[in-house]
C-alpha cells in the first residue's frame, strides 16, 4: 500500500478530534502560565506553553514514523518493548530523584523521560498480542501466569516508584478483559463492590452498619437457598470475607498508604477528617473555586483570575481542567467532555471494525486508557476522587505524557488503515 492511501485510509474524525484536543490544550496552558505582568517574553522557553509547543512538534515527527513503519512491526516486537520498558522502570527505581513522593523520571540533563506514561502503552501492545496469539489458552494456569505478567509486573514496579495514580490507570486493561471474555461478570462486579465497601469503611465511623446489612443478606440467603448446603457454603464464605475485608481496610489504610495518600483521601471524605492536610485541601478548594467562577460562559480567554494569580497549584499540568472551567464556563466544560466522548465512541467504533484480533483488543486498550484518564483527572479537579498525578490526555502540559498519547493512538490508527491486510484472528 502506497504511502498515500496509507494516509488517506487514516481515520479522518480521529484525526480531526486529536488535533483539536491538543490544539485547545495549548491554548489553556499559555493561559495558565501567561505572565500577567509582562516581565517575561511571550515565548520564553522557561515557560511550559513555549516547551509544550516543542513537543507538539517532535508529536508531529512521532506520527510520521509510525506511519512510516510497516504495521505489522508493532505486533512482531510488542515483547520485545515490553523487555525495555521493564528494564527503564528498574532504572527509574535506582536513579530517580524523589518529587512529590515519587521517583518516576529519568533525567539526562536537561531533558526528563517518564518511562511510566510508556509502559501503559506498551503493555497494551503486549496484551493485545498475547492474547491473539494461540498461546493464549484461557482456564489455564499458564494463561492466568502470563497475564499476570504482562499486566501485574508493570504495575508493581510502577507502585515501588510511589505512583499510586499511573498505577490506577492499568485497571483500565479490565474493561479490555472482560471485553475479550477473560474475566467473569461477576468478577468484575465483586472488583466495583470491593472498592464502594474499601471506601465506605473508611468514611462510615462504626463498622458494624456496614456489617450488619451484609449479615442480614446473608441470612436472607440462607433461608431462601432451600437446604442448598453447596450455596449456603459459598454465601458463608463470601459472607465472611466481605467482613473481614471490611475491618481489614482501615488497617491497610493506616499502615500501608503513604502520608501524603492517606492525606488526600481523607480530605475527599471528610473535609475536617485530617488538620494537618492543609496543601491538600487548600489545592481541592482552589481548583472548585476555580471551576465555579467561570459561570455559564467563563471569563474569557486569558482573563481567568485565578489561573492569573497562580491559586491552584500544578494548573498547567495536573488541574489544567480548572482553567477550561474559570475562562470557558460551563459551556466550554461541556464542550471539551463532548469531544472527548466523541473520541472515545470513534475508537470504540475503530476497534469493533478490525478484521484482526491483535488490532481490535488494542483499539479497545486505547480507549480505555484514555478513559481512564480523563475521568479521574477530571473526577479529582471536582473533589470526585481523590487529588493523584494523572494528566489529561492531549491537554495537560508535559512532552512524556503528549508523546506517549500521540504514539498511542497513531499506532491504533496506523493498524486501522491496514484493516483490509490485516490476517483475520478473531
Amino acid at each position: 500500500m502506497s504511502k498515500a492511501k496509507i494516509q488517506s485510509g487514516l481515520d479522518a474524525w480521529s484525526v480531526f478530534f486529536y488535533i483539536c484536543l491538543v490544539a485547545f490544550g495549548w491554548f489553556n496552558i499559555f493561559a495558565a502560565v501567561y505572565d500577567i505582568g509582562g516581565t517575561k517574553p511571550m515565548f520564553a522557553f522557561s515557560m511550559n506553553s513555549t516547551r509544550q509547543l516543542i513537543w507538539i512538534g517532535t508529536s508531529i515527527v512521532l506520527i510520521i514514523i509510525i506511519l512510516a513503519l510497516d504495521y505489522q512491526f508493532y505486533d512482531t516486537y510488542a515483547y520485545l518493548f515490553f523487555l525495555v520498558i521493564i528494564f527503564l522502570l528498574l532504572v527509574v527505581l535506582i536513579v530517580a530523584k524523589e518529587v512529590n513522593g515519587n521517583s518516576a523520571w529519568i533525567e539526562i540533563g536537561a531533558f526528563k523521560l517518564q518511562p511510566t506514561e510508556f509502559a501503559k502503552l506498551i503493555t497494551a501492545l503486549s496484551l493485545a498480542k498475547y492474547l491473539s496469539s494461540p498461546l493464549a489458552r484461557q482456564n489455564s494456569r499458564e494463561h492466568y501466569l502470563f497475564l499476570g505478567l504482562i499486566l501485574g509486573l508493570p504495575t508493581l514496579l510502577i507502585l515501588l516508584q510511589g505512583d499510586a495514580g499511573s498505577a490506577m490507570v492499568f485497571g483500565a486493561f479490565i474493561l479490555v478483559l472482560y471485553r475479550e471474555g477473560q474475566m467473569p461478570s461477576w468478577l468484575l462486579f465483586g472488583g466495583i463492590l470491593m472498592i464502594i465497601l474499601f471506601v465506605l469503611s473508611l468514611a462510615v465511623d462504626n463498622l458494624m452498619y456496614l456489617v450488619i446489612p451484609i449479615l442480614i443478606v446473608t441470612l436472607f440467603l440462607i433461608l431462601q437457598s432451600k437446604r442448598n448446603y453447596r450455596f449456603i457454603g459459598y454465601t458463608l464464605v463470601a459472607s465472611c470475607v466481605l467482613v473481614f475485608y471490611i475491618f481489614s481496610a482501615k488497617y491497610v489504610f493506616t499502615n500501608v498508604l503513604k502520608k501524603h495518600q492517606k492525606e488526600r483521601i481523607l480530605v475527599l471524605l471528610d473535609e475536617d477528617a485530617d488538620p494537618n492536610a492543609k496543601n491538600v485541601r487548600y489545592n481541592l478548594e482552589q481548583s472548585l473555586i476555580a471551576i465555579g467562577s467561570g459561570g455559564w460562559a467563563g471569563k474569557g480567554f486569558l482573563e481567568g483570575t485565578q489561573t492569573k494569580l497562580k491559586y491552584v497549584p500544578e494548573q498547567s499540568t495536573d488541574f489544567i481542567f480548572c482553567t477550561v472551567g474559570e475562562e470557558y464556563g460551563w459551556l466550554g466544560s461541556v464542550g471539551l467532555i463532548v469531544l472527548y466522548m466523541l473520541l472515545f465512541g470513534r475508537l470504540i467504533t475503530l476497534a469493533e471494525r478490525q478484521n484482526d484480533k491483535f488490532a481490535r483488543i488494542y483499539g479497545y486498550s486505547v480507549a480505555s486508557i484514555l478513559f481512564f484518564h480523563f475521568a479521574i483527572n477530571i473526577s479529582m479537579t471536582i473533589g470526585l476522587f481523590p487529588v493523584v498525578g494523572i494528566p489529561l490526555p492531549y491537554i495537560s502540559y508535559g512532552g512524556s505524557s503528549l508523546w506517549a498519547f500521540t504514539i498511542l493512538l497513531f499506532i491504533f490508527l496506523k493498524l486501522d488503515a491496514h484493516r483490509e491486510q490485516q490476517m483475520v484472528r478473531r
